[in-house]
């Protein structure tokens, strides 16, 4: 064997050569041309290694296949940086013996991966046995590659894996695995000197080919909201010729069923005037009919358009109150979703129809014309359909906030480090509970735990609750553990943790280094675990951070109750804010149909104004509600870059914050409006922005914020990138409740529990002094 790796150069190019043949039988016909100086460049670096210069094809350049040299699809480049994973932060911690951790990822439907790396930077413990370490890679439970874990004093370590194309999948998991060892002979598997970091700037290197689109409905959102891409669906609007509200109600509803089919996927949203200016990675969307939208008879459509009509088969007119909805490209194949119809109940009802998850699955092909829609029935104003049941007492399979949307079902978990099973326990954000709700936890363990240091533990958002030992070697079927649910923790945002902490009765052995199995312990948690609640309806308006959740624009949940309303004459900046707002109601609710409205002050009917929800958009000179502030007291806005507040009146000349206040609404005590405003398109592009990053957005609080950045263009993802401040100084509130007469007692006096003592003494000399009038009464002789 020593033999065959002490060849001579020549032999081994022999080798080599004959290699080569055996996989190309015949390379040289093949070969590409070289450039000339590339070949002199070559041909000098051989001649002063003395060995042989062979040139390939150097005069004979086959014009077609130089040709088709120059024609290769040219590929793409995309990098996608670990650090993009919340759970990555500025580190990947594997801790103990074996550890792991899971990423996953999509594949983007338009991309065809012609390769895939990789690089994987780490950082190590130094007092890690390198012949007994290391770091495995593996893609969808496939191995492609492993190190030692051999780096010197926790030096950055670097590795570049070839990931096959081939191997991925629309949903991929990447998976790392340490295997650490800090001895020769025997390693503690809690020992803190076993730990390895994956760097933040590890990354996937992607290159791919764009595909081509294929434009069907019966895959719509696709290709407008891909929902594997790996960077945000970018939608651009057409402005029509004139702004009318009923464009504006069928673009809003059309950007909120965005905002549902994303779901999380970010969304860039922009307008444009002219087709031309619409960028090759762009989706252009276009809103109303022929004679608002004239550019639709410059495009290649599947139906005749003559004049300001669409004509049908027959060369006939398309009757107003018909729905059309189209799929083509533009010139440089940009996907083109064209709603449109001969009139406004047309254009409303095919915006309307894309809305409705129903009407999408029976669409089908280039072109689908809404001859009629079935009116959605409005649900209950406390049915949303991620959050509790309506009812108080329910069962674990009756929450719905999974995911996938599926009922929750049985979950085991296996372990001594088993990860939580997580239960979403999002109240509805009215809700108000009581003392005494209660959950009965169901569960079952297996066998081989050690009953001394092994429990069953309930957390509430990071709080303990309640727990149980798992007293049985034999293990247990279906126990009950009743745990109580404290009032003040149950929030919009909960999340139940139930965590098995098993450990195996025979401990790790030093003296033969060998460790207890573990994966035989395991525990579950099952469908049938039921709860008790008390609460009762209960909330009190404003406040911002119940906008976190959509309350009370998205109660119900298809927003039928919240009316938006905008200048008479909207700039870009207006309508873009419009859209943030619409596609954050849209991720905020579920509902098989928007009825979202859009007026104008002029078009805003007097019904509406009094029983729905309001939310005005402008600068603060254009503004639709003036009326928000010239409240006296709180934080208001005047003409003339003019702030007041109960603290002072002060002049901002150069002011481009922009700001979101919210207020009980004049016209109706139940009822408010939701103020989106700055005295310049600056700020208000700010107040877009927020509205935008959920980073952002869910950090809204009290009744007012103001948003300011030092920057032009903001990082969305730079912690420092805006400045929010908060103000609770609104002139009114308003509670809006259905509880009893008793809970209304106890709820003011535990607002307003100061007032007790001086309540109980002033009844004690009411009392006191009424018995002195009867003692007189009773003993009128009694002077003294």
């Amino acid at each position: 064997m020593k033999l065959l790796f002490q060849l001579s150069q020549l032999n081994q190019k022999a080798v080599a050569i004959a290699f080569c043949f055996l996989l190309l039988p015949n390379p040289l016909l093949s070969a590409r041309a070289e450039g000339k100086q590339d070949l002199q460049d070559q041909q000098k670096q051989r001649v002063s290694s003395q060995q042989p210069l062979t040139l390939l094809a150097q005069a004979t350049t086959n014009k077609k296949n130089s040709q088709k040299t120059t024609n290769k699809p040219k590929l793409f480049t995309h990098n996608l940086e670990f650090n993009r994973s919340p759970i990555v932060g500025n580190r990947l911690r594997l801790q103990g013996s074996y550890a792991e951790t899971r990423l996953g990822f999509t594949r983007p439907r338009s991309w065809n991966v012609k390769s895939l790396k990789a690089l994987l930077r780490f950082q190590h413990s130094p007092a890690l046995y390198a012949n007994r370490s290391s770091l495995t890679v593996l893609l969808n439970n496939t191995s492609i590659g492993s190190i030692p874990l051999n780096r010197r004093e926790s030096k950055v370590g670097q590795v570049l894996l070839n990931i096959p194309s081939r191997m991925l999948q629309d949903y991929n998991e990447l998976k790392i695995v340490a295997q650490q060892n800090n001895s020769e002979q025997c390693s503690d598997p809690g020992s803190p000197e076993l730990w390895t970091e994956i760097l933040p700037d590890s990354k996937l290197i992607f290159q791919f080919q764009p595909q081509p689109i294929a434009l069907n409905f019966s895959q719509y959102p696709y290709p407008f909201i891909d929902k594997l891409s790996l960077e945000p669906n970018r939608i651009v609007y057409l402005q029509p010729n004139q702004v009318a509200p009923s464009w504006l109600t069928a673009t809003s509803r059309l950007q909120a069923s965005f905002g549902r089919l994303a779901d999380f996927r970010p969304i860039q949203t922009n307008l444009v005037s002219n087709i031309i200016d619409v960028k090759d990675n762009d989706r252009l969307v276009i809103v109303g009919t022929p004679s608002e939208q004239p550019f639709l008879a410059d495009l290649k459509l599947p139906v005749k358009i003559v004049g300001s009509q669409v004509l049908d088969t027959n060369q006939n007119p398309i009757p107003s109150d018909r729905g059309i909805l189209l799929m083509t490209t533009t010139e440089n194949g940009v996907p083109v979703l064209v709603v449109t119809g001969n009139g406004p109940k047309g254009v409303a009802k095919a915006a309307q129809a894309l809305s409705q998850p129903q009407v999408q699955k029976m669409s089908t092909g280039k072109v689908v014309f809404v001859d009629r829609l079935q009116e959605v029935v409005t649900p209950g104003i406390r049915k949303w359909p991620r959050y509790l049941p309506e009812a108080n007492s329910f069962e674990l399979k009756n929450i719905k906030t999974q995911v996938n949307g599926e009922p929750f079902s049985d979950v085991t978990v296996r372990g001594s480090g088993a990860p939580p099973v997580e239960i979403d326990f999002r109240a509805l954000p009215d809700d108000r509970f009581l003392r005494g709700s209660s959950m009965n936890l169901v569960y079952s363990y297996g066998p081989q735990v050690n009953p001394r240091t092994s429990a069953v533990e309930v957390l509430l958002d990071g709080v303990f609750i309640g727990g149980a030992r798992l007293t049985s070697e034999s293990g247990e079927t279906r126990k009950n553990l009743k745990v109580d649910l404290p009032a003040n923790l149950v929030q919009p945002n909960s999340k139940l943790q139930v965590f098995f902490r098993m450990n195996s009765r025979e401990p790790f052995d030093r003296q033969n280094c060998t460790a207890p199995p573990v994966e035989q312990l395991s525990g579950t948690v099952h469908a049938d675990t039921s709860f008790d609640l008390k609460r009762e309806t209960s909330v009190q308006l404003p406040d911002l951070k119940l906008l976190q959740f959509g309350f009370p624009f998205a109660a119900p949940q298809d927003l039928s109750r919240t009316a938006v309303v905008l200048p008479s004459i909207p700039t870009d900046t207006d309508i873009l804010t419009l859209f943030a707002f619409s596609e954050r109601l849209g991720r905020l609710s579920r509902a098989d149909a928007v009825k979202l409205d859009v007026y104008t002050p002029d078009s805003l009917p007097g019904a509406v104004r009094k029983e729905e929800h309001l939310v005005g958009i402008g600068t603060l000179d254009q503004f639709p509600f003036p009326e928000v502030f010239r409240e006296p007291q709180g934080f208001n806005f005047g003409q003339g870059f003019i702030r007041s507040a109960k603290a002072a009146t002060i002049q901002t000349p150069q002011d481009k914050q922009g700001a979101i206040k919210q207020v009980i609404s004049p016209w109706n005590s139940d009822r408010v409006i939701l103020a989106l405003t700055a005295q310049t398109s600056t700020g208000l592009d700010r107040v877009r922005q927020i509205l935008n990053q959920d980073s952002w957005f869910f950090q809204l609080k009290k009744d007012t914020v103001l948003i300011d950045s030092n920057r032009a263009n903001p990082v969305p993802y730079d912690p420092d990138a805006y400045q929010l401040a908060f103000f609770q100084d609104a002139p009114s509130t308003s509670r809006v409740e259905n509880t009893s007469i008793l809970s209304k007692v106890s709820r003011l006096i535990q607002d307003n529990w100061l007032l007790l003592p001086t309540g109980i003494v002033g009844i004690s000399l009411l009392l006191y002094g009424i018995a002195q009038l009867y003692l007189k009464r009773v003993d009128p002789n009694d002077s003294k």
